[in-house]
């Protein structure tokens, strides 16, 4: 790889880092080629990405961006999961990890705050985004529900009544 190329990477990696809203170190020592693509499809799935770098590059694109504490991590064969969703790369991270052993978490971070190994875990346990949006929907929707169906009780009793005095006058 020439200058020009190690410049374009730099930037491109750089770039990355800006537009994710959390990254996550990971090692990945003796991960095979189908437990890689398999962790790609889990990371692209939760709407991640995972992406195995140089690191002394990696340290240099770091630079000017809100992970610049994360560079005392890139030593040995590490790799990154960054994501726009703040849970979604911890999460296919910390689940991909519990199911092998090729893959260990380093750290990471959520915006400008530095996450150990421990605080990945924490952050995986929280719900997405989306489930949260989901949680306030169902929360707004069922006061609605509750009022309808206040609204349509006294009706519906009302009709039962003329239907059972109407059933009443039909038999006499």
């Amino acid at each position: 790889m020439d200058r020009g190329q190690k410049q374009e990477m730099v930037a491109s990696l750089n770039q990355t880092f800006r537009d994710a809203n959390a990254v996550v170190v990971t090692h990945f020592l003796g991960l095979t080629a189908g437990e890689a693509t398999d962790l790609r499809r889990q990371m692209s799935a939760a709407g991640a990405t995972f992406r195995v770098t140089k690191n002394s590059l990696t340290r240099l694109a770091l630079e000017g961006t809100p992970y610049q504490g994360l560079g005392a991590l890139f030593d040995g064969p590490t790799a990154v999961a960054l994501s726009k969703d703040p849970v979604a790369a911890a999460k296919a991270s910390v689940g991909f990890a519990k199911t092998s052993d090729h893959l260990t978490i380093l750290g990471g971070a959520l915006g400008e705050t530095m996450l150990d190994e421990a605080g990945v875990r924490a952050l995986a346990a929280l719900p997405s985004l989306d489930e949260v949006r989901a949680r306030l929907a169902g929360m707004l929707s069922r006061p609605a529900a509750g009022v309808a169906a206040v609204l349509t009780a006294p009706a519906g009793q009302l009709a039962r009544v003329f239907a059972a005095y109407g059933g009443e006058r039909d038999a006499a």
